[in-house]
């Protein structure tokens, strides 16, 4: 195994992702059309390899011959079958550096992402990135190892969450970069203009990219549960405040509510998949829920 992946997942971790798959909705330019619904045509009948049967495979690519030898289901794949892109786009900035547990926000993202492209590497589809803060600090194109998911590890490793942040532009930068249709996974805290954010997003959709969206927050950032008055400082900014968070709280969390279900809302007039994530979840956990979940609606 990758020695930077075990650096962010446990084998115990890596052990329950095996067998998940990450799955398109809509039509992208990928592998495997009755899994990925690709738009492409016209697919190789030059065997390539067998793999083992997953619920949404066309039916015609059952190897009906290895099941009469070892009762088992496998598809046939082929030579020229293209890969689903999956490219992550994750947040840098410094407000992602906030966190009251044991992880950051960046820290979470790290892993989520890393759970993530494993189960996308594992199935033979490939893997971006982007990092960004205020400005894009990293590109990695698409492909698919276990070299090149070890490099996409470490390029988020090396990261220190720093600088404003930018989402809405950067947004806008990548999907005008992204010239196939693909899977576009977002890892951020959403702070940003919404009505600039939701435009940015809707820019991927006319793009035609199948887009999930995970709403990294802290707990904390929730419901501002802290037992004691003090200093609370914005890191993008510096701006400072001191207050009592128990006197403000109520008023809060109704602002703070609004803030999420303004972003499930945009997420959903674009037909994008919005998941709210708190650094509390297992990676693990979560994603293999949501993925299980998502498989059921593919």
């Amino acid at each position: 195994m990758s020695r930077g992946l075990t650096e962010l997942l446990t084998d115990r971790q890596l052990r329950l992702l095996d067998r998940l798959v990450l799955q398109s909705r809509h039509v992208v330019e990928g592998s495997l059309a009755g899994r990925h619904r690709s738009p492409l045509k016209g697919a190789s009948s030059e065997f390539s390899e067998h793999r083992a049967y997953i619920q949404g495979d066309d039916p015609r690519n059952i190897d009906w011959k290895v099941l009469g030898r070892t009762d088992r289901y496998y598809v046939r794949r082929f030579e020229d079958e293209t890969l689903l892109r999956v490219y992550f786009v994750v947040d840098g900035s410094a407000s992602m550096g906030y966190g009251s547990g044991t992880l950051t926000k960046y820290n979470y993202a790290c892993r989520l992402a890393a759970a993530l492209a494993y189960v996308t590497v594992k199935d033979r589809d490939a893997v971006g990135l982007y990092l960004y803060s205020s400005e894009t600090h990293a590109v990695l194109p698409a492909k698919n190892s276990m070299s090149h998911l070890n490099s996409f590890v470490h390029t988020l490793m090396e990261r220190e969450p720093a600088s404003k942040t930018s989402t809405a532009p950067t947004l806008h930068q990548i999907a005008g970069t992204i010239r196939r249709r693909a899977l576009i996974i977002i890892l951020s805290d959403l702070f940003d203009d919404e009505g600039d954010l939701s435009r940015a997003l809707a820019h991927f959709r006319k793009q035609r990219h199948d887009v999930i969206v995970l709403h990294t927050l802290d707990p904390r950032e929730l419901d501002l549960e802290f037992p004691k008055g003090g200093r609370f400082q914005d890191p993008e900014t510096g701006e400072e405040i001191v207050t009592d968070p128990r006197a403000i709280a109520d008023a809060y969390r109704e602002v703070f509510g609004e803030f999420l279900e303004q972003q499930r809302r945009h997420c959903r007039d674009l037909n994008i998949d919005y998941r709210l994530v708190q650094t509390s979840d297992a990676p693990e956990k979560f994603v293999r829920a949501y993925l299980n979940e998502r498989r059921r609606y593919a």
